[in-house]
């Protein structure tokens, strides 16, 4: 946001068809609908999960957390992961090591002071090659979701000490049903992406991830959709319905590499 000292204004995930970023003044239209997500969006959102009882992990950037304490204290609450979405929503292809490098650290300093607990996993969004290295430097992430390459966690041993990757998803993620005007459409790609997985799993369990934006999928049309799919869900006895830090600490206690020292 320009208001943020940023040189154009935000041009991703919105309504409007085919944004494109204002340089170096603001976007109003594009702001309202952001400040949407975080006004009525999101409170959607936590009345669809809290009345299932169904726990969630929020990919959160620290300061969206600062200028929003109601709503982070309302994840506390909820007993909902709140993981590292990065200081700011950044693109971070062109960014310096020493400045990515600040921002977890920033990121950590401040989710902290917010919510009461640091981050354990990290989902950086738009990363570059030195980003997972960053992550394992910083020393106390547990995991990392900036991946899409399995329907299961892995380890990654690169960088020495051995780190969970949880991947993540581009597919089963509102982003993609953006311009979609029916919920149907979303209901119907995570039921089929569901009910594959459920099958497979009969013999060897697999994961699904779902990415939510408040802004999008908080939305009335697309909200009615999203809640078909979760009480969809919730009646399939063996499915676990969880936080990536259950994932992450299953995985620790069931399947460390034999080479990791923790």
């Amino acid at each position: 946001c320009v208001l943020d000292g940023d040189s154009e204004s935000e041009k991703l995930l919105s309504e409007i068809v085919g944004a494109a970023p204002y340089k170096g003044v603001r976007h109003m239209n594009m702001e309202s609908l952001y400040e949407y997500g975080s006004r009525a969006g999101f409170w959607r959102l936590h009345r669809l999960f809290t009345e299932r009882d169904m726990p969630c992990t929020v990919y959160a950037c620290a300061l969206a957390l600062e200028r929003n304490p109601e709503a982070a204290q309302a994840m506390v609450d909820a007993g909902w992961e709140v993981a590292s979405h990065g200081y700011r929503w950044w693109d971070y292809q062109f960014v310096d090591e020493a400045t990515e490098r600040e921002h977890i650290r920033l990121a950590v300093e401040s989710q902290t002071k917010v919510t009461g607990t640091r981050p354990l996993g990290i989902y950086q969004g738009k990363p570059n090659e030195n980003t997972l290295k960053l992550v394992v430097e910083e020393g106390g992430f547990l995991y990392n979701s900036d991946s899409y390459a399995d329907d299961l966690p892995y380890w990654n041993t690169q960088y020495g000490k051995p780190l969970l990757i949880i991947p993540y998803t581009l597919d089963c993620n509102d982003m993609r049903f953006a311009q979609s005007l029916e919920g149907d459409r979303f209901f119907n790609y995570l039921k089929d992406t569901f009910d594959t997985l459920y099958a497979e799993g009969a013999t060897a369990p697999k994961m699904m991830s779902i990415g939510l934006h408040c802004r999008i999928v908080g939305r009335p049309g697309r909200a009615l959709g999203l809640a078909k799919f979760l009480d969809y869900v919730k009646a399939h006895q063996q499915a676990w319905v969880c936080k990536r830090i259950d994932i992450c600490n299953h995985w620790y206690k069931n399947f460390k590499p034999v080479t990791a020292k923790l």
